[in-house]
């Protein structure tokens, strides 16, 4: 493992601690320094793993404990660290935060940091409190011996004595302060309902990376930050081959016609990579430049995104339509995840109460007039063959979005549904024909 990338975790004790800012002013600053670096999201956000391939140019990856079996995982680390100098991994919510089920597949970024031998950066909001952060940092270093907090960055500090007695206080703690970080320095992603804008809708990104870089340079300590980094601990055949292919999805196609564009932008990379890999060809297209699926594909795949903000788009664009009813005419599997789901259902009721004409492939009607979370993982008996796999399988994956399902009509469920627990959650999805779609985002077998 002499040769192996080094790496470490970036997490928090919750959201909003600026773990993202800390993460992408990191990478930024890496890259200046001509690094070869490799960025991992654990968790299943799809939007985060986009900033950070636009910081680092190199395609961003998730790895999640509870979705992935531990065989995925490590192959994902062996494909993450394969030209890597240094790879940043960031977490979500707080470091320990997962699901009640067995150790090391709960979904904490924890798992993450355990299973790849990753040190921990740990981004402590100290706004409105002094001293108390060493009793939170202490309680960190001894919450999981399998875990290694190996630096820390205090964030939002409010004047040179805040910093001060706060060093004091963590002193004692062997723990090096890798960063401090200024409560004015206040550098914004846009955000919208599901979260962060996506990178591809923030126009000024390069310019706001370019600033995040310079905060880094100024407010992070990088030579301790690197070498306060590990060598990545991908577990044996790790990179090689397909790793656990069998965790990997199915391509539905030999040639996979993918909806690509501000509406649809949510697939996780990991998902195309192992549909390459397994010999598939992907050929994007985008419905809001009205742009019909390659005739020539034998498949068709609506990711998740943004319908709800195009809707009137969506809905006037007469050559997708017919392009993808073309498809579902001929009995070519056609799958919706989420958002592509919400695109092949009757209609779309838009947060002013305005009803768009949708696809009409299934009979979903939803509202976003009408506003309700739905959020968290979820696993998944297929009833009846489709894209995600055969008759019986299971699939994990996760849920996030506020539609307010209006009806399903008539149409067939797709799957039975379970949440992380495996407390039942009914019959969910639609199928009709070779069409198929559900709100779950599928991130591998189950």
């Amino acid at each position: 493992m002499s040769d192996a990338p080094r790496g470490l975790l970036i997490a928090a004790p919750r959201s909003g601690s600026g773990k993202t800012t800390v993460t992408l002013a990191l990478l930024a600053a890496l890259r200046r320094r001509g690094k070869a670096v490799r960025a991992i999201k654990s968790g299943p956000d799809y939007i985060d793993p986009a900033f950070h391939a636009a910081a680092t140019g190199r395609p961003g990856l998730n790895l999640d404990s509870w979705a992935m079996p531990p065989a995925l995982l490590d192959h994902l680390a062996g494909l993450a660290g394969e030209g890597a100098q240094i790879v940043i991994g960031e977490g979500a919510m707080g470091l320990f935060d997962g699901v009640a089920v067995e150790k090391g597949r709960t979904g904490a970024g924890a798992d993450v940091a355990a299973r790849l031998g990753l040190p921990v950066l740990l981004v402590l909001d100290v706004s409105g409190q002094s001293q108390t952060a060493a009793a939170v940092l202490r309680g960190f270093i001894g919450h999981d011996p399998a875990v290694r907090i190996a630096g820390v960055v205090l964030n939002k500090l409010g004047s040179e004595r805040h910093e001060r007695m706060i060093r004091e206080a963590v002193a004692p703690l062997g723990v090096p302060v890798l960063g401090t970080v200024p409560r004015a320095t206040d550098i914004v992603l846009p955000e919208r309902h599901l979260g962060l804008v996506q990178a591809g809708e923030t126009d000024d990104l390069p310019a706001r990376l370019a600033a995040l870089a310079d905060l880094a340079e100024a407010h992070l300590d990088l030579d301790g930050i690197i070498a306060a980094a590990a060598p990545l601990q991908a577990g044996a055949g790790a990179g090689e081959g397909q790793g656990d292919s069998n965790a990997l999805l199915p391509p539905p196609g030999q040639r996979i016609a993918l909806a690509q564009d501000a509406a649809f932008g949510f697939v996780y990379a990991h998902m195309l990579a192992g549909w390459r890999g397994q010999g598939a060809e992907i050929v994007p297209f985008s419905p809001l430049a009205d742009e019909a699926p390659d005739a020539s594909c034998d498949a068709l795949w609506l990711p998740g995104g943004y319908p709800e903000l195009h809707a009137g788009r969506l809905a006037a664009a007469e050559r997708f339509r017919a392009g993808v009813h073309a498809f579902a005419a001929a009995g070519k599997p056609v799958h919706g995840e989420c958002g592509g789901y919400i695109a092949l259902g009757a209609g779309l009721l838009d947060a002013e109460g305005v009803r768009h004409a949708m696809l009409g492939l299934v009979d979903l009607e939803t509202s976003f007039a009408k506003r309700r979370m739905n959020l968290g993982y979820r696993q998944a008996r297929l009833i009846a063959p489709s894209p995600l796999g055969p008759e019986g399988a299971w699939v994990r994956g996760h849920e996030f979005h506020y539609a307010t399902v209006l009806s399903r009509g008539e149409d067939q469920p797709l799957a039975d549904l379970s949440d992380a627990e495996g407390r039942p959650l009914g019959l969910a999805g639609s199928r009709r024909g070779s069409v198929t779609g559900s709100f779950f985002h599928a991130i591998a077998r189950g």
